[in-house]
Order: structure tokens, then sequence, then C-alpha cells
């Protein structure tokens, strides 16, 4: 358990790094159609349907192959 917690904070330095230092890969994240903004006065609401359906399904690939292999 404490080697897969390393692997993943591991992880997660490193996308974060990424994405902190190459902002060009986050720049569609969030803008995709299907995400819904709604700007109104003083007031923003943001629905990013599109953008997490395509998280959900990028882990469930990665996911079922780490489970496949390991």
């Amino acid at each position: 358990m404490g080697r897969w917690m390393i692997i993943a904070g591991a992880v997660l330095v490193g996308l974060g790094l990424a994405l902190n230092h190459a902002p060009w890969l986050v720049n569609w994240f969030g803008r995709l159609p299907g995400d819904i903004r709604v700007e109104n006065g003083s007031s923003r609401v943001y629905i990013p349907l599109v953008s997490m359906l395509i998280i959900s399904v990028v882990l469930s690939v990665v996911l079922n192959l780490l489970r496949r292999f390991f």
C-alpha cells in the first residue's frame, strides 16, 4: 500500500509540474464544446461535462490496463 501511495504522489507531482511549466497543455481543457459556462453579472457557473467525460474515459483505460498487467 505504501509503495502505491508513493507512486501516486510522484505522478501527481509530475503532473503538477507539467501543468505549471507547460500551460499550452491545459489551455484547451475546460473550453471544449459541451462544457457549460454561464456568466451573468457578478456570478459565474461552469459545468465541465465533456472535460470530465474525457478524464473519466482516460482514467478507466489506464486503470484497466494497470489491473490487467499487474
